[in-house]
């Protein structure tokens, strides 16, 4: 079976315009959301290399709108080929038999098809409709899915994706610039410089003053959240990541319906369905805290991530962290009122003060104090500049902003704003989903299950943070981290470390499927010293099998490379 050749145009002077007048291009995030997924894919800079290129897929990232571009891809579908666009090839509009209608700045979406998430209204942060004329039929053009403005039973606004045909080919377009949504909810809807709107029920009161992760926020109080049983409110649902499954499925249907397959690698290794990850901020910095904590991380028999602000433990303190398998990582400090400050030099500076205090040389992880956090990402250019490569800021400081706040429990590496060419930054994002559990002025642990059966169906990581402070002091906070770790076990989760999840997925990522032969053996490279890797290989065909599963709703074939000893078949 052949492998699918995928395309990803994003025109380099097209971009270059945009950037020259400060628009971002936040539709080349495609090709982190394809890497995420282990999708092989080959940008293409200029529409002219489209033919050299021949891609049996291409997804327009970002194309001029002129006519030259319009007659290269109208002419690539004409013999054969398939054109995917997120809210692009407005030129086509009138071509096609469309209208434009106006933006949608914010909406809901009700998918045409059910994934992992069944029929949940998915909002979005952008979409650019089109209304189909009488002329459309000529085209075959059928819509899918409905669109409606502001609220998920609002105005019907149009379909959420049209298709096409076109000479041999198709044109797949969505309403949705799908990247752009992804890249707001996980990173914001714009730099923090002011404080968030409040919750009007009281829950959520970002707007004390302090500059924080929270106070840019894709969500909506009071449509994207729901209540526990005892009341307690939470976002529920990771839009990012549901977006992510709906172009991924897209994506592979359209791959399988030509016959052919393109491989896709697992986002955990074989036997782990799901990771579940405890962290720790020190701020108090009480050596008994800090025993008591080590002693339950003993009892629960899971290791976790120690972020420690400065002055920190005694030395004795965290040679004991090390020597029981815990992590030590970063807590920047730049809470004004604790005497911190918001800056480079700063950031470097109790960066060094942490290296001293423990003895690393490197260390892999940070998480801000308060989740304080300015602007766009500057954050993420201090941890590259000091050789941090994850950080875990990105979370909820409110009682009622809990759960999936940015849309993801997926680690991902995040876009840079115009001013950086809209670069990736290569700091991994592990977002966390609350902290203190059972705390007497937090959230209360009814959100436990919720928070795992949702990250189970994304098959991401659930990221809980527990103060050693609290764990010392409040025996609910205590016993609701027990919960946790009993609720994750029960569910099949692992528990990883940030430093572990980070080497994993950076791993992962230079694992390259080179191809696969009439037997159906894969070829691939980079994963040495990586085990237990699972290839999914999309078939067009809905064979049987024990190695055949069902993946973005794609029969799949599972294979797994370098299985290692302890996971060997029985």
């Amino acid at each position: 079976m052949r492998m699918a050749r995928i395309g990803v145009l994003s025109d380099q002077q097209a971009t270059g315009r945009r950037h020259r007048y400060g628009i971002n291009v936040f539709e080349t995030y495609i090709g982190e959301v394809l890497a995420h997924a282990g999708l092989p894919f080959q940008w293409i800079n200029r529409a002219e290399d489209i033919q050299v290129y021949d891609p049996d897929v291409l997804i327009i990232a970002l194309a001029e709108e002129d006519p030259e571009t319009e007659e290269a891809i109208w002419a690539y579908s004409e013999q054969g080929g398939t054109v995917i666009s997120y809210g692009g090839l407005n030129r086509l509009a009138t071509r096609l038999g469309c209208y434009e209608l106006r933006e949608l700045p914010v909406g809901y979406t009700h998918p045409d098809q059910l994934g992992a998430f069944g029929d949940v209204a998915l909002r979005h942060l952008g979409a650019k409709p089109w209304d189909i004329g009488a002329a459309s039929a000529a085209y075959g053009a059928q819509s899918f899915g409905t669109l409606c403005k502001d609220t998920p039973d609002g105005t019907e606004a149009g379909a959420v994706r049209l298709q096409f045909n076109v000479g041999q080919g198709r044109i797949d377009r969505w309403s949705v610039n799908i990247p752009k949504t992804i890249v707001m909810f996980q990173q914001g809807t714009g730099p923090v410089i002011h404080d968030g709107v409040p919750a009007r029920d009281g829950t959520g009161s970002v707007d004390e003053g302090i500059l924080k992760a929270d106070d840019a926020c894709g969500m909506d109080w009071e449509l994207d959240r729901l209540h526990t049983e005892t009341g307690a409110p939470y976002f529920a649902y990771p839009y990012a990541d549901i977006w992510r499954e709906r172009l991924i499925a897209h994506l592979l249907q359209i791959v399988t319906g030509k016959g052919m397959t393109v491989p896709l690698i697992g986002y955990w290794p074989d036997g782990v369905p799901c990771v579940a990850t405890i962290s720790h901020d020190s701020d108090h910095n009480i050596d008994e805290s800090a025993e008591t904590t080590l002693e339950v991380l003993k009892e629960c028999g899971i290791h976790s991530t120690w972020c420690m602000i400065e002055p920190g433990y005694s030395p004795s303190v965290y040679e004991r962290v090390l020597r029981e398998g815990h992590e030590l990582a970063f807590h920047y400090n730049a809470l004004d009122v604790q005497n911190g400050r918001w800056g480079g030099d700063e950031f470097g500076r109790q960066f060094e003060w942490l290296k001293q205090a423990t003895g690393l040389h490197a260390v892999t992880s940070n998480k801000n104090h308060y989740t304080r956090y300015e602007g766009w990402g500057e954050l993420f250019e201090w941890c590259e500049q000091n050789g941090i490569q994850a950080d875990q800021t990105r979370g909820p400081s409110k009682k009622g902003n809990i759960g999936f706040i940015f849309g993801t429990c997926h680690p991902y590496f995040p876009i840079a704003w115009f001013d950086q060419h809209n670069r990736l930054y290569d700091v991994l994002e592990i977002s966390f989903l609350t902290q203190d559990l059972d705390h007497i002025s937090l959230a209360d642990s009814s959100v436990v299950i919720p928070f795992l059966e949702q990250t189970a169906k994304a098959e991401g990581a659930a990221h809980f943070l527990f103060h050693q402070i609290h764990i010392h002091q409040q025996p609910a906070v205590t016993d609701a981290l027990r919960k946790v770790v009993d609720e994750a076990v029960k569910r099949g989760f692992r528990f990883w470390t940030s430093e572990q999840i980070n080497q994993w997925e950076r791993a992962r990522r230079e694992i390259r499927i080179d191809g696969i032969d009439e037997q159906g053996e894969i070829r691939a490279s980079g994963t040495i010293g990586v085990n237990d890797i699972i290839v999914y290989l999309p078939s067009p065909d809905k064979e049987a099998g024990p190695d055949m599963v069902e993946r973005f709703g794609v029969p799949c074939r599972k294979v797994v490379l370098n299985r290692s000893a302890s996971n060997q078949p029985v």
